[in-house]
């Protein structure tokens, strides 16, 4: 069997680790509602400096092998799937029937989008 290209896996990995921190800045304050709004904020900020220091490179490393919209849907691809990991693990809501057919349906459309 062939070895997968490291252009190949590597931005995969990356944008895995970018789109955790990009999760808990954009919705892990909910979790924190009594807390002001500027400190949520801030903290999303700053959450979101090692989320820009892996998808960057990550980016830049896969365009190439990927196209630059291929590399986009990889990336929403990854943001369902780590969103629905927080929305359960860390928010404590449930995922529903409906969403992972929408889901399903989305990841459907990426297939087209490698489409030689």
């Amino acid at each position: 069997m062939p070895a997968i290209p490291t252009a190949a896996w590597l931005p995969i990995l990356l944008l895995i680790g970018s789109n955790i921190f990009m999760t808990f800045a954009w919705y892990g304050h909910l979790k924190h509602k009594q807390s002001a709004l500027w400190t949520a904020i801030l903290i999303s900020w700053l959450i979101a400096l090692p989320e820009y220091i892996l998808q960057v490179p990550a980016n830049r490393m896969g365009h190439g092998y990927y196209s630059a919209v291929q590399l986009k849907t990889i990336q929403e691809i990854i943001t369902l799937c780590v969103f629905c990991v927080f929305s359960v693990a860390y928010l404590g809501e449930a995922i529903r029937w409906n969403h992972l057919v929408a889901f399903g349906l989305i990841v459907l459309a990426a297939y087209f989008m490698f489409l030689k």
